[in-house]
């Protein structure tokens, strides 16, 4: 198939065009490098470097027809979303609208689009978190994910374009990037590598569901040939704490460094953690990869890119 990843030059993305590409798939990544890299964009996949709000973005897909689109562009940053909630709309609605303006257009028959578990959820009501637990976001950056579902929604009531949503946990592994907040593994992991303290907010006690990378990815390639849409959380079913997981990655690449604690953040959701049972039911997919292990093996790459 001819398939469009946005965001393909970023964390999950280029890893997504790994795979779509492994599988024998025509790749196109279309991204503005704004937080990914040209470098992380495989070899055999076209490059377009393009914002996904560019009115560009139709003639390409006249151009090219894309049947697919792996949709993972977004303005990710939570405390950025409460800060300049226009800008959070603009990038996360406003840029998949015009996509979409686009791709009806043109042939786009499907849409795999990168949600969020915990910032659709909000607190849990209880645990582990199902697909039809509350939605209760507390950031605009939720709110928007949640937008872009309901419009996804619009589209294939109303065109014909199936969607399939995955709502992520906190997801973790090689190529992420440090420098934002979306992502407190590679954080920390720079800054013991820079020999730098890293800072727990708070008691350290909330806890997260993080998935590796690889895993999300079996996800992403696991509903390619799904029939009909769908919404399904990619998670571990695990609660880890900030405290537990910065002790494993201290003692992979910074022994003797101390646990410190700073403020806590204001309105910090305290709990996080996905059912993924109707995943596995639906899908047959399962996370494979051990969260310490995983963390491990993550903290190592870190390591050794820097040799």
């Amino acid at each position: 198939m001819k398939i469009l990843v946005t965001g393909g030059a970023g964390f999950i993305g280029s890893h997504v065009c790994d795979a779509l590409l492994a599988e024998g798939h025509e790749v196109h990544v279309l991204d503005d490098l704004s937080g990914g890299f040209e470098e992380q964009v495989p070899g055999g996949a076209t490059l377009h470097a393009l914002d996904i709000r560019d009115s560009g973005v139709e003639k390409l897909w006249e151009e090219h027809g894309f049947e697919v689109m792996y949709h993972l562009a977004a303005q990710m940053d939570v405390r950025r979303s409460v800060a300049d909630p226009r800008f959070d709309a603009d990038v996360n609605v406003g840029g998949l609208l015009n996509l979409m303006e686009a791709g009806r257009k043109n042939g786009l028959r499907k849409v795999v689009f990168s949600s969020t578990g915990g910032a659709i959820y909000g607190e849990p009501n209880s645990v582990p978190q199902t697909e039809d637990h509350a939605l209760q976001p507390l950031s605009p950056y939720g709110i928007t994910k949640l937008c872009s579902e309901k419009y996804l929604f619009f589209y294939e009531d109303t065109h014909g374009i199936e969607y399939v949503a995955l709502r992520y946990g906190n997801v973790y592994g090689p190529r992420q990037n440090p420098h934002g907040e979306a992502g407190v593994v590679a954080i920390f992991c720079e800054r013991m590598l820079d020999g730098k303290q890293p800072v727990v907010n708070g008691d350290g006690k909330q806890t997260r569901d993080y998935v590796h990378v690889r895993d999300v990815v079996a996800a992403n390639i696991a509903v390619l040939n799904h029939q009909g849409s769908g919404i399904f959380n990619v998670g571990t079913s695990v609660e880890t704490d900030v405290v537990t997981l910065f002790e494993i990655l201290r003692d992979e690449l910074a022994p003797h460094m101390p646990t410190e604690h700073g403020p806590g953040k204001p309105g910090e959701q305290r709990r996080s953690v996905l059912s993924y049972d109707h995943t596995r039911q639906e899908l047959g997919w399962s996370p494979t990869i051990d969260v310490r292990a995983g963390l491990q093996e993550t903290a190592r790459w870190f390591r050794d890119k820097r040799r």
